[in-house]
């Protein structure tokens, strides 16, 4: 299933976004800034899901989601580019990237704090393969609200499936857990093949095999 959507014509709002707006907004270091130049062509504010544009009712989390269109100069976008746009818009954000012919979509999972409101957390970023740009875009799926229609987009970027009774908030919790231990497997696998000793591989290999236990536990969690 692509995680492209047919966003409204009326959601349109196409207004390109100037660099040096998101520069002043993110306190880009000059390291960052070069990194906009080298790898980003242009920025696209192109579409804006509020209530007035395509008629579901804000949530207390969700009041409106921006999707922004990242023309590339290269194949490669690094996050710390997009966490500073999501650092300079106070809403949650979709990304579509494109590169050539090619387009993907990356998003994380943005809310208001907890303990400031006025402040945002953000998840690790999940992300589609890369496809053709005129592949068919699906249709928004039926939700009574943007809240929902949030959970929905970035529910068919996250690999795991939906546990039961599993939120948004949850699953994307579980992924990142699934992400650590996934990092913790490479790293013991590494050990393991750079060690000699005989007796040292064995208990490497315990403990790499302890990690592959943990991780389907978590992988297959309420599922």
């Amino acid at each position: 299933m692509s995680a492209f959507f047919d966003y409204p014509k009326g959601a349109r709002f196409g207004r390109v976004l100037p660099k040096n707006k998101i520069y002043g907004h993110a306190h880009a270091s000059s390291k960052l800034q070069q990194r906009f130049v080298d790898q980003v062509n242009r920025i696209v504010w192109k579409y804006k899901l509020a209530p007035e544009t395509i008629n579901l009712d804000a949530t207390k989390t969700v009041a409106e989601i921006q999707v922004f269109e990242i023309n590339l100069r290269t194949s490669e976008c690094d996050e710390d580019i997009l966490r500073a746009i999501d650092k300079a818009i106070p809403y949650p954000l979709i990304f579509e990237l494109i590169h050539g012919d090619k387009r993907k979509v990356i998003a994380a999972y943005k809310r208001p704090s907890e303990a400031d409101s006025a402040k945002w957390v953000v998840s690790e970023y999940f992300a589609s393969d890369w496809e053709a740009e005129d592949n068919l875009r699906q249709v928004l799926p039926a939700v009574l609200n943007l809240g929902a229609l949030y959970d929905r987009i970035l529910s068919a970027l996250i690999p795991a499936a939906a546990g039961i009774d599993e939120s948004i908030a949850q699953r994307v919790e579980r992924m990142e857990m699934i992400r650590v231990k996934q990092r913790e497997i490479e790293r013991i696998t590494a050990r393991m093949n750079r060690e000699k000793q005989f007796n040292k591989r064995i208990a490497i290999n315990a403990e790499l095999r302890a990690a592959q236990r943990d991780l389907e536990q978590t992988t297959g969690q309420n599922i």
